[in-house]
């Protein structure tokens, strides 16, 4: 694996990412919509995720900048008690990343290009508006997608959706453990399986070759963290065996 700006460089354990759905969290109204969700974030931080992927598409700037900056306060907070970094990436919108100082960013099919969030991130750096630790994500669902993000500079990739799940069903089919496992087998850069994974399928992606873990209903439809804190100790006792 490269360790290019690599998030997994030195890891033990595979990475943990949560990836957020604010409108499949009980709300009075819309406009208090962003106040379960936070609570959420700071019950999945306590727990021992690592990243928290804010991924609310129809938020209004104003609100989407508000809620960056409180998970980035929630990251910053419990990460100052336990030994390992919680990163805040901010999925599309670049321009939030960067003027607000994210982890990184996540980019769907339809964002702005690589390439150009690429550039536009190099050009924050060298102006001192961003980490050089600052990542830039990518989501594929082929191999050929997987194999161009790797080229165009992605420093990882979530692959998916590898099981059915109804927050994918418009990507198509399952793409399944095998073809996860090519993917994983043809990138030098750290692939996330997503799509219906659970803590009992977990395992299956990181035989087949995944860094990590990225999900929404596997830590936000509990109750509490206690599933992720149970799926983080069961992804331990396979990476160690």
């Amino acid at each position: 694996m490269s360790t290019r700006n690599s998030p997994l460089k030195e890891r033990s354990a595979p990475l943990l990412c949560y990836v957020t759905d604010r409108r499949s969290l009980e709300a009075a109204n819309e406009a208090q919509s962003l106040v379960p969700l936070t609570q959420k974030i700071e019950e999945v931080a306590a727990a021992g995720i690592d990243w928290v992927q804010i991924r609310e598409k129809d938020l209004p700037a104003r609100d989407l900048a508000l809620l960056v900056r409180q998970a980035l306060d929630i990251a910053a907070r419990v990460s100052a008690k336990r030994d390992s970094r919680i990163r805040v990436i901010v999925n599309d919108r670049l321009d939030v990343a960067i003027a607000h100082r994210a982890d990184g960013v996540h980019l769907g099919e339809r964002s702005l290009p690589l390439v150009e969030a690429k550039r536009m991130v190099a050009s924050a750096v060298a102006r001192g508006a961003l980490e050089e630790s600052f990542l830039v994500g990518s989501s594929c669902h082929s191999l050929e997608a997987a194999q161009t993000a790797e080229r165009d500079g992605a420093n990882y990739i979530v692959f998916g959706p590898v099981f059915a799940t109804p927050s994918k069903k418009s990507f198509g089919a399952p793409q399944g453990l095998e073809l996860l496992a090519q993917v994983c087998r043809a990138l030098d850069i750290p692939v996330l399986a997503i799509g219906g994974v659970t803590p009992e399928n977990g395992n299956a992606c990181l035989q087949r070759g995944a860094a990590g873990l990225a999900a929404i209903r596997l830590f936000q439809d509990t109750e509490n963290a206690t599933a992720s804190v149970q799926l983080r100790q069961r992804l331990r006792r396979f990476t160690s065996a």
